[in-house]
């Protein structure tokens, strides 16, 4: 074979391998680095042990199929109320119907997050270790409570892949948004009554950034109509969808996806340091997808088999 001949079919080869990589990094998302963070010290790594010794996973809750309210009206005759939307990013009202779908009842907990990472040998990133150090050896917090605290310093990318994992997937914003509120649009997951510490974990404060966090089971009272926790408060949640501020003007009516790309990644449901505004179920918000904090978390959901209207 002439020698030019090689090279073009030597860089017809690389092209191709490179666009067919530079696709699943778009579509699929970069893989979890082999180390996340440090090697833990031997008696960290005891903890560690620990906690994803004592993992649950959270039961799946059935959405049905049908329409619901997403996002909120303009309100002129009570601008500061509860009803008045947040900004201008939930409007319009739309009425959008959704297919049947299974989402977690709980947040991700702490012990499976790490459990996972034990089992492909990823140590948790360094922030992550420096939390659960401080509380163990200053605030003498056991395993069993750690492991039932949300998992926490999760970006975007690792949260897609432990659903995956799991067999699901990231809700999709709309997803997230009707197991809140319900079909009717609620405007917090229990009713229109104000938040208060019974019913959510939330405008807490510490001046070293440290969580105050409830298990992820916890603030039964305050479930959404479906019976799902912490759609409120604890952390906020990551959701499949970039964030588009003018999204819902011409989102499609069946089963919105979500805008086709973005800068951040949408964010749900209000912390544990947030003001209850941001605990609204239409209220949204975004973070950059490779943010790390003690405010975000995630929960996973997963298609079922009915169809549409």
């Amino acid at each position: 074979m002439p020698i030019e001949n090689f090279h073009s079919l030597l860089m017809r080869y690389i092209s191709a391998w490179a666009i067919t990589a530079l696709f699943f990094l778009t579509v699929m998302g970069s893989p979890l680095k082999a180390e996340t963070g440090s090697k833990p010290t031997p008696e960290l790594a005891r903890h560690l042990t620990g906690i994803a010794a004592l993992a649950q996973s959270s039961p799946m809750v059935t959405i049905p199929a049908g329409l619901f309210l997403l996002g909120s009206r303009r309100v002129d005759d009570d601008p500061y109320g509860n009803s008045a939307p947040f900004d201008d990013t939930e409007l319009p009202q739309r009425r959008v119907w959704l297919n049947s779908y299974d989402i977690d009842r709980d947040e991700v907990s702490l012990g499976e997050y790490l459990a996972f990472l034990q089992q492909r040998k990823i140590h948790p990133p360094d922030d992550l270790q420096k939390l659960i150090s401080h509380v163990i050896t200053v605030h003498s917090i056991p395993d069993q409570t750690l492991s039932r605290w949300p998992a926490l310093y999760v970006t975007w990318a690792e949260a897609k892949v432990f659903c995956l994992a799991k067999g699901a997937r990231l809700p999709t914003e709309a997803e997230w948004e009707k197991a809140a509120r319900g079909p009717e649009g609620g405007l917090f997951p229990w009713g229109d009554t104000a938040p208060n510490p019974l019913l959510a974990m939330f405008g807490q404060y510490h001046v070293h950034e440290i969580p105050i966090l409830s298990a992820v089971d916890s603030h039964e009272a305050g479930q959404s109509p479906y019976g799902l926790r912490h759609m409120a408060g604890n952390v906020a949640e990551w959701v499949q969808d970039w964030f588009g501020s003018d999204y819902y003007a011409s989102m499609p009516e069946q089963n919105p996806p979500g805008p086709a790309s973005g800068r951040y990644k949408s964010v749900r449901g209000g912390s544990w340091k947030s003001h209850q505004v941001m605990l609204r179920t239409a209220t949204r918000g975004g973070s950059a997808p490779d943010q790390r904090t003690s405010t975000i978390g995630f929960r996973c959901a997963k298609s079922s088999t009915s169809i549409g209207p």
